[in-house]
């Protein structure tokens, strides 16, 4: 591997943020192993970037279909030096007794128990190297709270405990980060702000500032909450 080039691995990849990141990772000479749900955003994918990086469909909720990814990617490419945990669903803007249980369910299953797929299954190579981060994408309503996103608020809260915990279990020279990306565009905030979310900048604008920033989180920042400051 080229002096300075890193393995990353991002959930998420197909739309939004994840995306974004994945072009500006590529576009600085990384790796990248990406998944999503849709087959046609996956296939859009690896045919624009081509064999040297890896795109697939997974849903980050299916245990064994995370751990056949991860496998394939540690066994094609090599063990992560960064895992981005950005795939996460957006609740319809409601008090939290009128949230369906399928929607409440698949909030908690994608945003907090995809998070632990993930982990679960790069993670290990990563300490066995002694090195690597873990970026697990957070909110500010992760370190704050709104009516009508109960549910939205419960899963990034969780991912922040979650995160600081995992901290304290990793050896010296690796790193778990809780990132609050910012508000940017993006279908999810267009879900809770309405015509409101157009006064935000895109997913685009936002990751020339937001990709160079996770570069640089390291152990000096391991278990610390951190923000991207992008505008």
């Amino acid at each position: 591997m080229p002096d300075g080039q890193r393995r990353i691995v991002v959930t998420g990849a197909t739309r939004g943020l994840g995306r974004a990141m994945v072009e500006r990772f590529i576009e600085a000479g990384h790796q990248v192993a990406g998944c999503g749900r849709s087959a046609d955003a996956i296939a859009e994918l690896q045919r624009k970037y081509g064999a040297l990086h890896q795109f697939a469909v997974v849903d980050v909720t299916d245990d064994t279909a995370v751990a056949a990814w991860a496998k394939s990617v540690i066994s094609t490419l090599g063990v992560p030096d960064l895992l981005i945990n950005n795939a996460a669903l957006m609740n319809h803007v409601a008090p939290l007794w009128q949230i369906p249980a399928a929607e409440f369910n698949s909030l908690m299953q994608v945003n907090i128990i995809g998070v632990a797929n993930c982990i679960r299954h790069f993670v290990p190579s990563m300490v066995d190297r002694k090195s690597g981060v873990i970026v697990n994408f957070s909110s500010a309503w992760g370190r704050s709270v709104s009516a009508e996103v109960a549910p939205y608020c419960a899963t990034k809260w969780a991912i922040e405990g979650l995160t600081q915990s995992l901290a304290r279990e990793l050896p010296r020279g690796m790193a778990a980060v809780p990132l609050n990306p910012g508000v940017i565009n993006t279908d999810m905030l267009q879900l809770a702000f309405g015509e409101a979310a157009g006064r935000y900048g895109n997913a685009n604008a936002w990751s020339h500032a937001a990709a160079p920033y996770i570069l640089q989180l390291g152990p000096a920042q391991n278990g610390k909450p951190v923000s991207v400051e992008a505008w």
